[in-house]
This record gives C-alpha cells, structure tokens and sequence, in this order.
C-alpha cells in the first residue's frame, strides 16, 4: 500500500468543490437563458478511483508522493427539457448540489482542521 498525504487529498478535494460551485452557480445564473444545458462535474469519488500515485524525486535525499491534480471535466446534462425556455436546469436540482457542496466544504475544513491539531500535538 502506498502512502497517501491527507493534506493533498483535502486540498485536491478543496479544488473540486470550487469547481462544482462554479458550475452550480453558472447553472443558477443561465437559468432563463435559452436552450443552455445544465453542467455538473465529474464526481469526487470518480476521480479518487482514476488517480494514480506516482513518486518523484524533487531535490536529492527529498522524496515527494502524490498523483497528477488532475482536471475536473463538466459534463453536459443529458435529461430531458424541463422548462418552457428549453433549458435543463432546474432550481430545485441546483439548490440540492449547492447544499452538497456546502456539506463538502464544512467537512473537508473540519478534517483538516483535525489533523492539523494532531500533528502540532504529535510535534511538541
């Protein structure tokens, strides 16, 4: 098994959710606009399930371990019309991902927060 560093995987998540914020917000705001199809990005564990440990050596005696960041890709909503615009968003859906997102961030700043006050115990 190999090591995996829990501050990469936070900050790497961190960025996710920035992503699908962005996109839930875009979705939110082309609302009204014709035609325009909802986005969502790939999800989190979709991308844990790819990535791949890799080990690089950065400076002599300095090993470094971590996976590519990776990009988040969007993916077009595919469902059926649902407004009489011709789009695909839909408040309902949107405010659920916006609440998930949410969740994510609060839990992803609490973990971190965790370990940090673990390794300043375990370094005094």
């Amino acid at each position: 098994m190999q090591p995996v560093s829990l501050f990469e995987l936070a900050s790497h998540q961190a960025r996710w959710l920035s992503v699908r914020q962005a996109a839930v917000a875009g979705n939110v705001a082309n609302i009204n606009t014709p035609g325009y199809r909802a986005v969502d990005v790939q999800p989190f564990q979709d991308l844990l399930a790819d990535r791949t440990l890799t080990v690089a050596s950065t400076q002599p005696g300095h090993i470094a371990f971590g996976g590519a960041s990776g990009d988040f890709g969007l993916a077009v909503d595919d469902s059926p019309v649902v407004s009489t615009s011709g789009n695909s968003v839909s408040v309902e859906e949107e405010l659920v991902k916006a609440g998930e997102v949410r969740r994510g961030v609060e839990l992803n700043t609490a973990v971190v927060k965790a370990f940090h006050r673990m390794v300043m115990l375990a370094s005094r």
